[in-house]
């Protein structure tokens, strides 16, 4: 096979989910997948960056919650290639899907850094559900268990940064 013709053949990956569910599942996961990268590379930075009077306690909670983030991936992009699909190639790819904006700030202050992490993963747990309806749609029920043990990680970090980020009473 010349290499042209490697380069756009078609992937046969048997599913058993037809060809929609092949067409539409894994852009779906791929484009769930730049956004729990954009998310890790956010909580690394907030983690890193972390500065005040609670840096100790907030720079575990981030480092704890990047671990987490970091644990899907390599689930979510076999998840699309078993499906039948492809899944990201670079950075570049990354910041074309990704839908939860980067943070460049010289410094955001430490409430600043735990409610943008919470609204983020408050996003991302909304994108989650999104996608286990297409599944669940599909009959693609696989995706979807793996999504809800997702979503409740989602919802978990969300409620830590929520509680981290009230005024005491």
């Amino acid at each position: 096979m010349d290499t042209k013709a490697r380069k756009t053949a078609a992937l046969d990956t048997p599913s058993g989910l037809g060809a929609q569910a092949t067409k539409e599942i894994p852009p779906a996961l791929t484009a769930l997948l730049a956004d729990v990268f954009a998310l890790y590379i956010k909580t690394k930075n907030f983690h890193w960056h972390m500065s005040g009077p609670h840096f100790r306690d907030y720079h575990l909670l981030l480092d704890e919650q990047a671990t987490q983030i970091f644990a899907i991936t390599d689930t979510i992009a076999e998840r699309a290639r078993k499906v039948g699909g492809t899944t990201l190639r670079s950075i570049g790819h990354i910041a074309k899907l990704q839908r939860l904006a980067d943070n460049d700030a010289a410094f955001v202050t430490p409430r600043d850094m735990l409610a943008e992490l919470r609204d983020d993963n408050g996003r991302l747990a909304a994108s989650m559900r999104e996608l286990h309806g297409l599944c669940a749609e599909y009959g693609d029920v696989a995706t979807a268990s793996l999504l809800e043990v997702w979503i409740d990680e989602a919802e978990r970090r969300t409620w830590f940064l929520y509680e981290a980020t009230r005024r005491a009473e």
